[in-house]
């Protein structure tokens, strides 16, 4: 027997559904063509995963702004040599 697979569409559908607990999970199963363990299964995924949704995905964007700011800061800082040095060597020609 083949294992069913689901789209992550319809498991975000029955986790928020389960989430909002607007009707019992049995409901939710019948509906969607699920069986109740699933359901509670996708709903404990989801609560744990909330978390990660909001925390993680700020402190990346944080520190790939930070690392890009070092990395300009750094190619800032070498052209500033190269210019003064292009000064001090162009000011001898004069």
């Amino acid at each position: 027997m083949k294992r069913k697979k689901y789209s992550n569409q319809l498991k975000t559908k029955v986790a928020l559904a389960a989430l909002k607990a607007q009707s019992t999970n049995n409901e939710i199963a019948s509906e969607h063509g699920v069986h109740t363990c699933q359901v509670n299964r996708w709903k404990k995924q989801a609560t744990e995963g909330l978390p990660g949704v909001f925390g993680n995905n700020q402190a990346k964007t944080i520190q790939s702004m930070e690392q890009e700011r070092d990395r300009l800061f750094q190619q800032i800082g070498k052209l500033q040599v190269e210019l003064d040095w292009l000064k001090k060597k162009t000011g001898h020609l004069l």
